[in-house]
């Protein structure tokens, strides 16, 4: 296997467990000689972090609030010590109360708005801002998204809103970051079985939409979002930033597939 990532040092923020995508993209950098560091989001998760981070050989395994600047600033000042500078660094945050992705949008409370928002969206900002002194030329900063943030997805409510103002904030940041050589994008992933997607309502039929509606007519894969974001930490995607770049299949595609066209029965 090609080493694309050999030499290469970052940060992921976000995984949890063996069956998100954040695994699936740290799995597949790491396969790539890539050395990262793990954060976790509090004492309880540790557990479940640590011997993930370890068996990739991780040296920096921090824990971080990422809505908690004391934080940041701790695991910045930590990865400056151990690793000097960053290549990549990975955001894949994204919290909402089940309350507000379950029922009518317009009963959200501001509350769970600016908690929304400020978990899924601010937080990259914050990242970023804390990154960048360790940040050279080559290097890149990806966040994940979904669809839900370019359209209305049944359930996926203020999450959605969460996701269109992050992809706002990566053409910000490319913009701002771009005259330093740095690189911001995301990577919009179709639906995957994962243990964050279950607090979606009614996430086993987006799954079955996907597959019927996207060209491919089949739903993505951890590895296959991996390799996405292979691409854009590693020196492949060098003239690449400011991009949301779809893993769905295909899916954002689709206004009607030939499943819809048959629906004969609803035309008088």
């Amino acid at each position: 296997m090609s080493k694309l990532m050999e030499g290469k040092k970052g940060i992921i923020f976000g995984v949890s467990n063996k069956r998100g995508i954040a695994y699936g993209i740290a799995q597949t950098l790491h396969q790539h000689g890539a050395q990262i560091a793990f954060t976790y989001a509090n004492e309880s998760m540790a557990s479940r972090v640590t011997p993930i981070a370890e068996e990739m050989g991780a040296t920096i395994i921090e824990e971080c609030d990422v809505t908690n600047e004391d934080h940041l600033t701790r695991v910045f000042d930590k990865v400056k010590q151990e690793y000097g500078q960053l290549d990549f660094v990975i955001h894949a945050v994204a919290f909402a109360n089940r309350e507000d992705i379950t029922g009518n949008f317009s009963e959200i409370t501001r509350e769970g708005w600016d908690l929304a928002l400020g978990v899924s969206a601010y937080s990259f900002v914050a990242v970023a801002r804390h990154a960048r002194p360790l940040l050279k030329e080559g290097s890149s900063l990806i966040t994940l998204s979904y669809i839900g943030g370019e359209k209305a997805v049944p359930n996926y409510n203020v999450m959605g809103v969460a996701k269109a103002a992050l992809e706002a904030s990566v053409r910000y940041l490319a913009s701002e970051f771009g005259p330093l050589g740095i690189r911001v994008n995301a990577i919009s992933a179709g639906p995957v079985k994962t243990l964050a997607a279950k607090g979606i309502g009614g996430f086993d039929i987006l799954l079955k939409v996907n597959q019927v509606r996207s060209p491919m007519k089949r739903n993505i894969t951890l590895d296959e979002v991996g390799n996405s974001t292979l691409y854009f930490a590693s020196d492949l995607s060098t003239a690449i930033s400011g991009e949301i770049h779809h893993v769905d299949c295909g899916f954002h595609s689709i206004a009607l597939c030939k499943e819809d066209s048959e629906l004969t029965h609803l035309v008088d």
